[in-house]
């Protein structure tokens, strides 16, 4: 995925500004661009975060490449807003339809996708 948050200030600041919505599997935090980012600010961005709560490096490895297609299967990075997707341990044992479902809920529930769409 090209457009990722990568600094720690963004991210910081997506944490302490941006809507939360929990999910059994995930913890989606999204927030519209701001205008500090002149030249990119169309551009959606996405961040993928797995702690060390949720196990081992392979199992963080697992979530996030799970996260990173559900996010693709979407329509994702979506223009306008930044999001950070943090997985929480029961994504690790369900399946990828209960997690994706739950994504599109959360996203809808923060007003980037269409319901409808899903």
């Amino acid at each position: 995925m090209k457009s990722t948050i990568k600094s720690s200030a963004d991210i910081s600041l997506l944490f302490s500004q941006g809507k939360r919505i929990s999910t059994p599997f995930i913890t989606v935090l999204a927030m519209k661009r701001s205008d500090r980012h002149d030249h990119d600010r169309n551009h959606g961005r996405v961040a993928f975060i797995a702690g060390k709560k949720l196990g081992c490096a392979v199992w963080r490895n697992s979530a996030k490449r799970r996260m990173r297609a559900i996010v693709c299967d979407l329509g994702g990075p979506w223009d306008g807003y930044d999001i950070a997707f943090m997985a929480r341990s029961p994504i690790l044992k369900a399946s990828y339809g209960k997690v994706r479902s739950a994504c599109a809920k959360a996203l809808a529930k923060a007003d980037i996708i269409d319901p409808a769409s899903r």
